[in-house]
C-alpha cells in the first residue's frame, strides 16, 4: 500500500513508491554513462519499458556526460511518454565536483522535460544506489535544483515526485 506524498512545495512530492508505478509525463532512469541497463531503479525501468527497445534507443544515443541527462520515449512503460536518463556522479569524497554534477543532472532532466512540453517528473534518488551518494547531500542538491527550476521557469502547473522505497530515503529528505 501506497503512503501519502509528503509534499514539500505544493508542486514537489515524495512518495514510498516504485518509479514505475508513477504515473508521470516523463520518469527518470538513474544512468551510467553508457546508458546500458543495469540494476536497481536503472533494471526496474529497462524492464517496464520493454528493454530490448530502449536498449536500441540508449545504445544509439551511446554516452552521456555525468552530471547531464538525455531523453528516449517510455515505449512499453504505460505510466509515463518519455524516460530521461541521468548520470549522477559516483561518491569519491565530495571533493570532486559531486555536488555540482548532482544538482547539473536534476537540473538538465528538468529541463529537458520542460523541452519536451512534459508538467510533471517522477525522479529517484540520483547516485544515492550503488554510486555512493550520502542520503542527507542527495536529497540536498536534488531539492535545490527543483526549487531553482521551478522560481526560474515559474512553472505552477509542474509537478515533481521523488519515489522512494527505503523508508530512510522518504523521511531523511
Amino acid at each position: 500500500m501506497t503512503r501519502k506524498p509528503k509534499v514539500i512545495d505544493g508542486t514537489i512530492k515524495i512518495i514510498k513508491e516504485s518509479i514505475v508505478n508513477i504515473r508521470a509525463d516523463a520518469i527518470v532512469n538513474a544512468a551510467n554513462n553508457q546508458l546500458a541497463q543495469g540494476g536497481g531503479v536503472c533494471g526496474v525501468i529497462f524492464y517496464a519499458a520493454g528493454s530490448e527497445k530502449l536498449r536500441k534507443a540508449c545504445n544509439a544515443i551511446a554516452h552521456c556526460d555525468v552530471g547531464d541527462a538525455v531523453i528516449t520515449p517510455a515505449f512499453n512503460h504505460k505510466n509515463s511518454k518519455f524516460i530521461i536518463h541521468a548520470v549522477g556522479p559516483v561518491w569519491k569524497g565530495g571533493e570532486n565536483g559531486e555536488a555540482k554534477l548532482l544538482y547539473n543532472a536534476y537540473m538538465s532532466s528538468l529541463k529537458l522535460a520542460k523541452k519536451n512540453g512534459c508538467k510533471s517528473i517522477a525522479f529517484p534518488l540520483i547516485s544515492s544506489g550503488i554510486f555512493g551518494y550520502p542520503i542527507h547531500g542527495a536529497w540536498e542538491q536534488a531539492l535545490n535544483a527543483c526549487v531553482d527550476f521551478l522560481k526560474e521557469n515559474l512553472m505552477d502547473d509542474f509537478t515533481i515526485v521523488f519515489a522512494a522505497l527505503k523508508d530512510s530515503i522518504v523521511e531523511d529528505g
